[in-house]
């Protein structure tokens, strides 16, 4: 219990912040010696759904009014059979965003987890895409929200699908991109968490296969994960969009570089591997 608690504390910050949630998961367990995830694939699927239910009930929640915009947008464009205002253009484009993640990540499923969890990648991508997010948030422009367009999604969802490799971060990746596109900072992280929802959807349900193939999970430690993940979730949403009125990103390269560079020491060292 005392490890689900602070394992979804760490994924319901880091999953918003960009800092990488799959690298810090991957890293805290193996820094502390907690082997109960690494060692049962199953129970390991099962705290992944709980986390995606987390996180995704906290990003609804925080943007409850333009969830439910789109949602009728795009139902209403269903109906109609065409895209007339804004809001439905860029609700069928936030779910195009998710289709490369889905596609590389559902055929390289066992690549992505075999090979990219090695702690000496892990470290690289810290520190080399935390240069990537000083190099866009210096490109930090003023872009109407309302002209998000096919390009600016086609980019997101690379820089999602990317971001499968931990250490990237999804929300530095993707956000980066929005920036490299003229957009403000807290326009990047709003398109970065709406974003997230069909992406922890598809990720989600993709990990439902093999949650209980080796029994019933623990009840208690799940629920009591979703709602830690949603918590600290909401929390990081809630933060960072206020962070961003007025800061740039920089803390979170001065963050990631001498993480990664630990990183890198404690495996070369041996102390992870």
């Amino acid at each position: 219990m005392l490890h689900a608690i602070i394992l979804e504390i760490v994924q319901g910050l880091s999953e918003f912040l960009p800092i990488s949630s799959s690298g810090h998961l991957i890293i805290v367990p193996e820094l502390f010696g907690w082997t109960e995830l690494t060692s049962n694939d199953s129970l390991n699927k099962t705290f992944d759904v709980a986390l995606h239910v987390g996180t995704l009930v906290a990003v609804l929640a925080y943007f409850r009014h333009e969830a439910w915009s789109y949602i009728v947008a795009a139902w209403h464009s269903l109906r109609t059979r065409s895209i007339t205002t804004v809001d439905e253009r860029i609700a069928w484009l936030l779910l195009i965003t998710a289709i490369p993640g889905a596609v590389i990540g559902a055929l390289f499923t066992s690549v992505i987890e075999d090979n990219l969890g090695d702690p000496i990648l892990i470290g690289i991508n810290m520190i080399l895409f935390a240069l990537v997010l000083q190099w866009a948030d210096g490109l930090a422009g003023a872009r109407p929200t309302e002209e998000f367009h096919r390009r600016d999604a086609v980019l997101m969802g690379l820089a999602q699908a990317l971001a499968l490799a931990p250490g990237v971060s999804r929300s530095g990746a993707t956000i980066s991109a929005v920036l490299f596109r003229g957009f403000g900072r807290v326009a990047a992280a709003r398109y970065s968490f709406l974003l997230s929802v069909p992406a922890v959807v598809l990720s989600g349900l993709f990990e439902l296969r093999k949650v209980g193939e080796a029994g019933e999970p623990p009840v208690g430690a799940t629920i009591v994960a979703t709602l830690v993940a949603f918590a600290t979730g909401y929390a990081a949403i809630a933060w960072l969009i206020r962070y961003l009125g007025n800061h740039s990103l920089r803390v979170f390269v001065a963050y990631r570089i001498p993480l990664g560079v630990l990183v890198l020491v404690l495996a070369a060292t041996g102390t992870i591997t």
